[in-house]
């Protein structure tokens, strides 16, 4: 599926063309480069445009702004990783075992790249509406993520409530972290209760 700009406010615009989509790779690989480098304060959009070898204008065409960019950042970045978990799907033999196991390859994969992770945490606790689109597409991402480590094509409402409640505490979890409040061994115990809630919401077997 091809990608599509949305600009803040405006509907989404055309599908990209080839040549598009490859710019808006190098822009996003700019991003994520210059986050790993320095954080939030270090993804200036005008450095971000040179790195990519794009005018300052087109980059605001596909990305409003800095906020909007990082945004898009962590949805490219939760991409990947949801390819990778799909080569090498958990083994726990609970569903809550499994999107525990999920979650903290996923904590695992940001802990690599702190100040990346940072910058784009940071994106999401800064964006206003205008972002909401892009807000949205990272939170089905991860919806996406858990629902398939719990093996649900279909959910019930009651099982779509606890993956909600696990993501808010997953990300809570990943800020704490970056804030120096919480340790890993803390985060892994705060995700493996909050997926137990999965446990809760599963019709039992007759």
């Amino acid at each position: 599926m091809k990608a599509e700009v949305k600009p803040a406010g405006g509907p989404a615009s055309p599908p990209l063309t080839e040549r598009q989509e490859a710019r808006r790779r190098r822009i996003l690989h700019a991003s994520a480069q210059l986050a790993s480098r320095g954080g939030f304060d270090a993804v200036q959009m005008r450095e971000v445009a040179e790195s990519s070898s794009v005018a300052l204008g087109t980059l605001y065409r596909y990305f409003p702004s800095k906020i909007h960019l990082l945004v898009a950042t962590m949805q490219d970045q939760l991409q990947h990783m949801h390819t990778a978990l799909r080569k090498r799907p958990p083994a726990g033999d609970s569903a809550a075992e499994r999107v525990a196991e999920t979650l903290m390859r996923a904590f695992r994969a940001l802990q690599r790249e702190p100040h990346l992770a940072d910058a784009m945490v940071r994106a999401l606790t800064f964006a206003d509406r205008s972002v909401s689109p892009e807000v949205d597409t990272v939170s089905r991402q991860t919806t996406a993520i858990i629902l398939d480590a719990m093996g649900l094509e279909n959910p019930t409402p009651e099982q779509l409530s606890a993956v909600r409640v696990i993501e808010h505490t997953w990300h809570s979890a990943l800020i704490t972290w970056l804030s120096g409040r919480a340790s890993i061994a803390q985060v892994k115990i705060d995700i493996e209760m909050v997926c137990r809630l999965i446990d809760l919401t599963t019709p039992r077997r007759p």
